[in-house]
């Protein structure tokens, strides 16, 4: 059965690393990929990175309603385009969409079948550690700024359908991989 499957989680957890584990072992499920107002950084490619479109045409299809959900963060424009995740659907396949909290709200208030799982650390101060260690020149006042984003994202755990506590990776996924094929089954 496809199923559209938004996995949230905030920066550290191992929300990335667990979905690229589940791409690599899921045959059909798609991952999404968001638009973006902002040009290509080196290295990105269309279509696989982000779709990089112009601000008019983003703002176009927020009111044809052709975006699940969306956010403008300093003048640039992000979300998931709606068209890739019905087409997924209709054709039988499932969709993965990473993405934040308020996007999940959004997506959710338009698809209510969508299946919610949020990526949580086993704690802040193992989150703190993550993101030092990933990071280790990033000052304090920007590590206190993503671990205060994090608790701040936790706080809204009770809105999802399933909480996967990223203790050990390969429990972890073990866990979001059974929870997926169950309702895969369905």
């Amino acid at each position: 059965m496809s199923k559209l499957f938004i996995i949230s989680g905030p920066s550290g957890a191992g929300k990335g690393t667990l979905v690229n584990m589940i791409m690599k072992n899921f045959n059909d499920i798609f991952l999404s990929i968001s638009m973006t107002t902002r040009q290509p950084r080196p290295g990105e490619q269309e279509g696989i990175n982000y779709y990089y479109i112009s601000v008019d045409e983003f703002k176009n299809r927020i009111s044809q309603d052709k975006m699940l959900e969306y956010a403008e963060y300093c003048g640039t424009y992000y979300g998931t385009p709606r068209e890739p995740a019905e087409n997924a659907l209709s054709n039988g396949n499932s969709m993965i969409l990473e993405i934040e909290v308020e996007g999940m709200r959004q997506v959710k208030a338009k698809m209510p079948d969508a299946v919610t799982i949020f990526i949580a650390p086993p704690s802040i101060d193992d989150l703190a550690r993550r993101i030092k260690k990933r990071n280790p020149d990033e000052l304090d006042s920007v590590i206190e700024k993503r671990i205060n984003r994090a608790k701040a994202e936790m706080e809204f755990t009770s809105e999802y359908d399933h909480i996967v506590v990223n203790d050990d990776l390969d429990e972890a996924y073990n866990e979001l991989a059974a929870l997926i094929a169950d309702y895969i089954k369905e």
